[in-house]
């Protein structure tokens, strides 16, 4: 079975500078903005879509107060060069969908290259033998079942303990396509990187008080280390 992609995680990763904060950062940790062909601002959380991006590196919270002040508009009116731009009032919820969307998705893709496993016996045989690289438990999972596996995991010399994701089983389930899904083990590191990677932009996103060049190191930090090292 295939394994998915790499992608540009582990390849050339050029800078770009958020038009709000002005700081720079690999455009990997920021995301993109695109202009639709009405003239609306969009999220491209994906970086593919055509023509000229704006870049940000802040938080939901600071992009929401810089929308409601005005001073988002005049800063991506002045990225795209363009008078006419229309700025959704709901832009911050939208990028935060579209960056849980993302997450959903690279878990999907990891389940079906493989380098996914699920349930408790699978992760516990493969965490004690040092197999897990990265370990993550549903936001509704029992106390019981993470202190084994997190247990188990730093029995395999991995991380003090597993991730939690901010959703339910029921919507990891869905995203992998499969039945009861309440622990997830990465059993590559190269998908370990490429699942926090993206759990850690949403998360810095959402985050009150973290923007996404800062977002690493004040939300993503507990995946770091659970990793047990590991514009157009």
């Amino acid at each position: 079975m295939r394994k998915p992609r790499n992608d540009s995680l582990e390849t050339h990763n050029p800078e770009r500078t958020c038009i709000l904060s002005r700081r720079t950062a690999s455009r990997e940790d920021l995301i993109r903005l695109a202009l639709s062909p009405d003239a609306e601002v969009a999220p491209d959380v994906r970086a593919r879509a055509p023509g000229r991006g704006a870049w940000i590196g802040v938080s939901k919270s600071d992009l929401d107060a810089a929308n409601a002040k005005g001073k988002l508009k005049g800063a991506l009116q002045r990225a795209f060069k363009a008078n006419e731009v229309t700025v959704p009032a709901d832009l911050g919820d939208r990028i935060a969908s579209a960056l849980r969307q993302a997450a959903l998705d690279r878990l999907g893709l990891e389940a079906r290259g493989g380098t996914l496993i699920n349930g408790n016996d699978k992760i516990d045989a493969a965490a004690r033998s040092g197999k897990v690289h990265l370990l993550i438990h549903a936001a509704d999972a029992g106390e019981d079942g993470r202190r084994k596996l997190d247990q188990a995991w730093r029995v395999g010399g991995g991380g003090p303990r597993g991730l939690e994701f901010p959703e339910e089983r029921t919507i990891l389930s869905m995203a992998l396509g499969r039945e009861n899904v309440v622990h997830i083990a990465l059993t590559d590191p190269a998908a370990a990187r490429r699942v926090s990677h993206a759990i850690d932009r949403w998360l810095a996103f959402i985050a009150p008080d973290a923007g996404l060049e800062g977002g690493s190191a004040a939300v993503g930090a507990g995946v770091g280390n659970e990793l047990n090292e590991g514009t157009k």
